[in-house]
């Protein structure tokens, strides 16, 4: 089984569907979808609508803090831009689309593999991995083999060790990474629709179970249509910014 591994999707049209389509050119036969399905970009309504088609169609999904925010509000700890494209974004959605993040959990379990946005020690407080200590806090708190997290916008990759030590991994694009049975593993695919490691190619990652292995993924989109929406949508300037230059 092909496991492809979505987070941050934040709203980007562009970004999802070249993800997507390579996803499947790649052999991809099931969808894992980490949450953050709205937030800062131009299509909230037309993403929602594929990721609530994905679902119907077996693929997991679970609640982000942005997708949070449009349902209950922003958070105080919510930056001005992200706070003001929630309250834009929970405008331009339905009632039934509203709902639906409504009913997304914070996590999914399935077959020793554990879904969530962004740990697995306190997945609504939205704390973020972004260390060994935080990596290895998440570890702990779960008997799932493997954890798939989003949260973080960088490509990571970390393992703990059956004596407690933790492993901090930068993936390369396109490298198939062995993912051992003996150790626990926590993945964070990166951001599809806001990478910020200043690359502006969207991430994602497939996870081949049958193999026991991993490949995170860039796959460049129109970021400048992408970023032409937002300031066209009134949203604020800088998230069409960092679109373009992947900050």
């Amino acid at each position: 089984m092909k496991l492809a591994l979505f987070t941050d999707l934040h709203a980007n049209r562009e970004a999802f569907e070249a993800c997507f389509d390579a996803a499947c050119r790649a052999g991809a036969q099931r969808f894992a979808l980490l949450g953050d399905f709205v937030g800062y970009g131009a299509d909230p309504g037309w993403v929602l609508d594929r990721v609530i088609e994905l679902v119907e169609d077996g693929a997991v999904a679970v609640r982000g803090n942005h997708d949070d925010g449009v349902v209950h509000g922003p958070r105080p700890t919510m930056t001005d831009d992200a706070r003001r494209a929630v309250h834009w974004t929970r405008e331009q959605l339905t009632t039934a689309q509203i709902a639906f993040l409504h009913r997304l959990p914070y996590t999914v379990e399935q077959g020793g593999l554990l879904f969530t946005h962004a740990n697995a020690f306190a997945p609504s407080a939205w704390d973020y991995i972004v260390g060994s200590a935080e990596a290895a806090r998440s570890l702990n708190a779960t008997q799932a083999r493997i954890t798939f997290c989003g949260h973080m916008h960088d490509p990571m990759l970390y393992s703990l060790s059956a004596t407690g030590k933790v492993t901090t991994f930068t993936p390369a694009p396109d490298v198939a990474i062995p993912v051992s049975p003996l150790r626990q593993w926590l993945v964070i695919p990166g951001s599809v629709g806001q990478p910020r490691d200043h690359n502006p190619a969207a991430c994602w990652a497939l996870f081949d179970a049958h193999e026991g292995h991993l490949v995170f993924h860039r796959t460049p989109y129109d970021h400048d249509t992408a970023a032409a929406k937002v300031l066209a949508a009134g949203l604020p300037a800088f998230l069409a910014e960092r679109l373009r230059d992947g900050r």
